[in-house]
């Protein structure tokens, strides 16, 4: 049970003391992937993207530099807004006030540093099953101890028959310890984290920001239960005995014990005051994010077959050329000469597509983008481990997309040089059939050098080309690419002369005639 109001008042100093303790070093642990993916797996959140689309538009990168300087709560909230959640208004206001105030960001990030000590996830403590209850005997684990030190002290005294109990007593202690160990490692960091939470919770809790209003109710309960978690271990203070409480007293077993009763008592506070600081410090990060950004936009939505991106830039790229793309009803067939850059135009795309559905911003003067969920086909390998071809890579993607697309909801497809695994007629054959298919009900943005495919799905995707103006400058317009550049680029990369006239001719040949002619002899011959 927690005290009464008029306790509160009485704890009024101390409160104020707690929430300015010194700051402790930061640490920054580094968490393993299924780590930061906890908070999404435990509360079952809807699935934005699914793995594939995760790689391959590069969000773990994009998540590291969103979460520089954020703990694990921060980390968790961000990556669950990524996968699977929609932006708020509350959190697209708070973030935008937080712009406006740097000085009280600073000093609510000051506040956070605790959390950043933390090295041991607890969503799933906190947010998933709730920890089994502790046994009934776990009350009661001072008694063997007790009775360890007497037989002891009788057998050292006067009965050496007492050797009979001390033994067998402390048997059973080892047996305890070799038993609950292991588990009581692991559950301190989770205790620590916890200590850091409510730690934070209470210094939140004592200032005076409408940032941190709804965690200012808990801030006394805070510490109220911060110290009820980890009770004063007077034991320690005793030289030399001190050394001995884990394993004569089992000290690290009754901590264990009692922390977890107090965790499950309190487990709802501890939920809710996780997910306030969680979502608080995710919104941190994004203000501290932006304000570094030079340029960004409030994205507003779209209907589901329109998109507007007005001189967007990669999130990812430093230096990156503003583009401009419009889409109204139809998709986009996007061309372009080799290494020119469309496949990271389709990233820079998908990232901004990605950050609008999740944050509610983009990387751009101005952005009208569906909120819809995402999937993309850009990195299909062959495997020798699962003895798949590039073909049948492509295929069994294909057939996935497929899959979700007949699933009914409006969803938006990026696509980059689909069925490169088969030769040139099966490929553009292969793709214009997908594409059609995906483009009659959804938006496909789809990058290709089989540029046959322009006017072949000219009814559902208008064509589109990124290429250089007259000065050199990156631009992407409207149209098919007119001039190719893979054979210019053979003498580009050291091949002799006679490499690239031979390809030349070969060219020139293939494009003027079908695949398998009836005649092909002589074409690699010198004229």
């Amino acid at each position: 049970m927690l005290p009464s109001p008029s306790l509160f008042a009485r704890l009024g100093p101390w409160l104020r003391q707690f929430a300015s303790l010194p700051e402790p070093a930061e640490f920054d642990y580094p968490f393993a992937r299924s780590d930061i993916a906890m908070l999404q797996q435990v509360e079952a959140g809807p699935v934005q993207l699914d793995e594939q689309t995760w790689d391959e538009m590069l969000v773990d990168d994009y998540h590291m530099q969103l979460a520089d300087q954020t703990s694990i709560l921060g980390q968790q909230r961000l990556h669950q807004r990524l996968a699977g959640g929609t932006a708020d208004a509350a959190s697209r206001a708070r973030i935008a006030a937080l712009l406006g105030a740097p000085a009280q960001q600073a000093m609510i990030e000051q506040a956070m540093r605790p959390l950043r000590t933390a090295d041991m996830e607890v969503a799933a403590l906190l947010c998933g099953a709730a920890p089994p209850a502790p046994p009934w005997w776990s009350r009661w684990l001072l008694l063997p101890t007790l009775a360890l030190l007497a037989s002891l002290l009788a057998a050292w005294l006067f009965a050496p028959l007492a050797w009979a109990v001390a033994v067998p007593v402390w048997l059973l202690l080892m047996a305890l310890q070799m038993r609950f160990y292991e588990r009581c490692k692991p559950w301190e960091r989770s205790v620590f984290t916890l200590q850091q939470i409510l730690l934070v919770h209470g210094r939140l809790g004592a200032l005076d920001t409408a940032f941190t209003a709804d965690l200012r109710e808990g801030g006394r309960a805070a510490g109220v239960i911060n110290r009820q978690i980890t009770p004063l271990r007077w034991i320690k203070m005793i030289p030399l005995l001190g050394e001995y409480d884990d394993w004569l007293m089992l000290g690290n077993i009754r901590r264990y014990f009692h922390s977890l009763r107090v965790v499950r008592r309190e487990r709802a506070f501890l939920r809710q005051s996780f997910l306030l600081l969680a979502d608080l410090e995710a919104d941190l990060a994004l203000a501290r994010h932006l304000r570094g950004r030079a340029q960004f936009c409030w994205a507003q939505e779209a209907d589901a077959r329109q998109l507007s991106l007005d001189a967007m830039v990669h999130p990812l790229l430093d230096g990156a050329v503003p583009l401009s793309l419009q889409l109204d009803g139809r998709g986009a067939f996007i061309s372009g000469q080799n290494a020119i850059g469309k496949s990271t135009l389709l990233r820079a795309v998908g990232l901004n597509l990605i950050s609008a559905r999740a944050f509610g911003f983009c990387y751009a003067q101005a952005a009208q983008v569906p909120m819809l969920p995402l999937y993309s086909s850009m990195q299909n390998e062959d495997s020798l481990d699962g003895g798949e071809s590039l073909y049948i890579a492509e295929l069994r993607r294909a057939r996935e997309l497929l899959a979700l697309a007949e699933g009914g909801a409006p969803a938006l497809f990026l696509i980059d040089e689909i069925f490169r695994g088969t030769n040139h007629l099966e490929s553009v054959a292969a793709a214009a059939a997908v594409l059609h298919s995906l483009a009659a009900r959804h938006l496909v943005i789809v990058s290709s050098h089989n540029l046959v495919l322009g006017p072949l799905l000219e009814d559902c995707l208008a064509p589109w080309c990124v290429r250089r103006d007259e000065g050199g400058a990156l631009q992407l317009a409207p149209g098919v690419l007119q001039a190719t550049n893979g054979i210019a680029l053979l003498a580009q990369r050291g091949f002799d002369a006679g490499i690239a006239d031979k390809a030349g001719r070969v060219f020139d040949w293939l494009s003027t005639h079908m695949a398998q002619p009836a005649d092909c002899g002589g074409v690699l011959e010198r004229a």
